[in-house]
């Protein structure tokens, strides 16, 4: 094995070891043992994957098993890696946001009882993630894909004592299984047609089977591909929250912040995302799969944006934000864009995860109170979580010159120049979505930072001393510790620049050549850089362009509603009653999941123990057999008396009987 093998191993099996060592010895080290082994492993695979970046960007390429894990006659299962720009470019982001999450966690969960096991826990999900990432075939990407399922499900459900948090993570695992069900089935059927689960042979044999067909219901032919690509895709929408398999998402801010941000940044969401890129070779020829992935995109994009202007809680705020942004992203898949897709992922794991870590400084800061409507004027008592979120929210909103703007404008401009069906709605969803992303981040940053203080009306509030939810004393707020906002700055800093430098190379040049493939068919990105003249036209562009007029528009409707009119929201909710109540009940999706699948559950479920279980089992089978014995063994019993005479006349009549048939058959 080579040196540069044994980094490739290095990279994912750091993380695990510090999972091991904090996980299993966490009483023996002790806290501060726990995070040092855990922040030593996670920044040991973070220098290691810019070392196997330097060594890609040198041309270097490796795709190979690392050992076999099984062979089934003609089918070898194996662990191995593919090391190429997509993959580096998602290990740097998922190293780098991890440890600035580790870092981060020393201060958030200082006073934590289960400190040592939240190191552990969130270190195995940078592991999970990196083993999905640097998978070179289905079975290593399906487990990395359970993997983080199952870890996000312990981070959820972390404070177990919370009811509203078991039922959150059980709610994720549940939801993320009818995703990995069509994932599953996408894979068994990749298994059965091409007898191999590693990639490039898969990818190999895509034309073939573009032109195979499979009958899913009898006389009706689907395109084997597109049903393939479709399962896959479902996989996706589970992981990367897409309607209707978004429920999850939201409700999985029960856990503490730190794992908030890891899941929505730079793990388990953008794990779907990830998936569909590295599938453009089978995907670019299913237009049928294509044109599902924009329209369920653009869906999510506009309508779950909707859903963050009436919430009140700041970190689920962020959580709908990521799945408009999400949306974005299956919308760039959905129009052959997916190195825009790719692109956004990585800007997007950088301002985002700095919106949910400034989230949680504020929920410090204000004593672990997280309703904005008990926030405001937080600015002079937080001077460095209020310049960050402002540097978070503008990346977000698409500011030129700000990672969000390159990112999100080149989705926007794909789309606008796809010929997929469904590429009218989805461009007028995405447009749409700017004006409404830039209204409610920054009606959170408003009611958070600027306006009146608002400490005192807490309704913990009693005998003129605030109490937040956990008994804390709610005194004045003040800045979080600097373990807290050491990464709210790393992250900042990337937020800025990191979409200005790296766009020419990522969008325009041959960063993705050889990970990415897109046909001809689909000339969008070929003609966007054709019209691409660097970053900084781009951005002088960007200033007279319909987008950043909508996301102006939208920080001045905030700014007139909840500064300069703050009386103004509550009579609005109020006249537009029916369309509030509709919003507030997220469209009633969790309502009918309840009805429909849980209870349609419980209905079968009573149903087989009533006629399966009660009438059948114990009835016919079990008592039935029982009676029949009973039944027969009485009759049996009136020939048992026990009187002599009775004997002798059943002797006579039965000989009797045998002489007259032996008499008659002779």
């Amino acid at each position: 094995m080579t040196e540069m093998q044994m980094l490739y191993l290095l990279v994912p099996l750091a993380p695990l070891a510090g999972a091991i060592i904090a996980g299993l010895f966490g009483k023996a080290i002790g806290r501060a043992g726990a995070h040092w082994v855990t922040i030593l492993g996670v920044a040991v695979s973070f220098v290691a994957s810019c070392v196997v970046f330097q060594d890609v960007m040198a041309g270097h390429v490796f795709n190979g098993p690392v050992y076999t894990w099984l062979t089934s006659g003609d089918l070898t299962l194996s662990i191995g890696f593919l090391i190429d720009p997509l993959t580096v470019m998602m290990m740097l982001v998922v190293s780098f946001v991890s440890l600035m999450v580790h870092i981060y966690t020393i201060g958030y969960m200082a006073d934590d009882p289960g400190y040592q096991r939240f190191f552990s826990y969130i270190s195995l999900f940078t592991f999970s993630m990196l083993m999905l990432v640097m998978a070179n075939n289905f079975l290593q990407l399906f487990f990395g894909w359970e993997a983080v399922g199952l870890v996000s499900y312990l981070l959820i459900g972390f404070w177990y004592t919370r009811p509203t948090a078991i039922f959150a993570n059980l709610k994720a695992f549940l939801v993320n299984r009818v995703g990995d069900f069509g994932f599953l089935l996408g894979i068994g059927l990749i298994a059965a047609w091409c007898g191999t689960l590693d990639y490039a042979p898969v990818f190999a044999k895509a034309q073939e089977l573009a032109s195979q067909s499979i009958e899913i219901l009898p006389g009706r032919p689907w395109l084997l591909i597109s049903v393939i690509c479709i399962c896959l895709f479902i996989g996706a929408m589970g992981k990367s929250a897409q309607v209707p398999l978004h429920v999850w998402l939201p409700d999985s801010m029960e856990g503490p912040t730190p794992i908030s941000a890891l899941i929505h940044a730079a793990t388990m969401v953008t794990a779907g995302i990830f998936m569909v890129a590295r599938m453009s070779p089978l995907f670019e020829f299913s237009e049928a799969a294509l044109s599902f992935v924009l329209v369920i995109g653009a869906i999510t994009a506009l309508f779950m944006g909707f859903l963050g202007i009436v919430q009140n809680d700041i970190k689920r705020v962020v959580a709908y934000s990521t799945l408009s942004q999400l949306g974005y992203m299956t919308v760039a898949l959905g129009a052959s864009a997916y190195s825009a897709a790719v692109f956004h992922l990585m800007t997007h794991a950088f301002f985002k995860a700095l919106l949910f870590l400034g989230a949680g400084s504020v929920i410090i800061g204000m004593h672990h109170v997280q309703d904005m409507r008990y926030m405001g004027g937080l600015r002079k008592y937080m001077p460095i979580t209020w310049i960050t979120s402002l540097v978070g929210s503008l990346a977000l909103i698409g500011f030129p010159l700000l990672s969000g703007f390159y990112s999100k404008d080149s989705i926007i401009e794909a789309v606008h120049l796809s010929n997929i069906p469904g590429s009218g709605f989805a461009y007028f969803a995405v447009v749409a979505g700017v004006f409404v992303t830039a209204f409610y981040s920054f009606r959170m940053y408003f009611m958070v930072f600027h306006g009146r203080e608002r400490f005192d009306e807490h309704p913990h509030e009693e005998h003129g001393h605030g109490h937040d939810d956990h008994g804390h004393h709610v005194g004045k707020p003040h800045e979080s510790p600097w373990v807290v906002w050491l990464p709210l700055v790393m992250l900042a800093i990337p937020s800025v620049v990191i979409g200005f430098v790296t766009i020419q190379p990522m969008l325009f040049g041959d960063f993705f050549k050889g990970s990415i493939f897109v046909s001809e068919a689909h000339p969008g990105m070929a003609h966007m850089a054709a019209e691409f003249h660097g970053p900084g036209a781009m951005a002088l562009h960007g200033l007279t362009a319909l987008p950043f007029v909508l996301a102006m528009a939208g920080v001045a409707l905030a700014w007139f509603l909840y500064l300069a009119r703050p009386e103004l929201p509550a009579r609005l909710a109020a006249t537009v009653r029916p369309l509030y109540v509709l919003l507030d009940n997220k469209y009633y999706f969790d309502l009918f999941n309840q009805w429909f699948f849980a209870g349609g559950a419980r209905l079968i479920g009573r149903g087989l123990w009533r006629g399966g279980d009660m009438a059948l089992i114990d009835g016919v089978a079990v008592n039935g057999s029982a009676k029949t014995v009973i039944w027969f063994a009485s009759l049996m019993r009136l020939l048992q008396s026990g009187y002599i005479y009775q004997y002798a006349f059943a002797m006579i009549i039965g000989v009797f009987a045998l002489l007259t048939w032996w008499f008659n058959r002779g």
